[in-house]
């Protein structure tokens, strides 16, 4: 019979170490450029747009569609850091092992 009190004190340690990846995870801030950086998108932890950079060459009228592309792309740029960025330091808590797909716990 397996060891259940031991069972119990891993999981617990585990979710402890989970709460504070999570509590890390909210501190980070990534940035995402596109456009060779004339558009910069910074991101938080949790995903939400904290500032946009765009360069006044950008500001004229007939660049607008480019603009519009370009943040876009800077916010993409940013979102594939962040996602990342959580699963280096997932990877610091589960020890590698892969999680199951669909096991969201961000």
């Amino acid at each position: 019979m397996p060891d259940f009190m031991g069972l119990m004190k891993q999981a617990a340690q585990l979710q402890s170490k989970l709460q504070e990846l999570q509590a890390e995870i909210e501190q980070l801030e990534v940035e995402g450029t596109a456009g060779g950086g004339l558009v910069t998108v910074k991101l938080s932890g949790k995903g939400e747009m904290k500032s946009l950079s765009i360069d006044g060459s950008l500001l004229a009228p007939q660049e607008k569609d480019i603009l519009e592309d370009l943040v876009v792309a800077a916010h993409g740029d940013a979102s594939r850091k962040l996602d990342a960025a959580r699963q280096e330091k997932m990877k610091s808590v589960t020890g590698g092992l892969a999680l199951p797909p669909g096991l969201n716990l961000f």
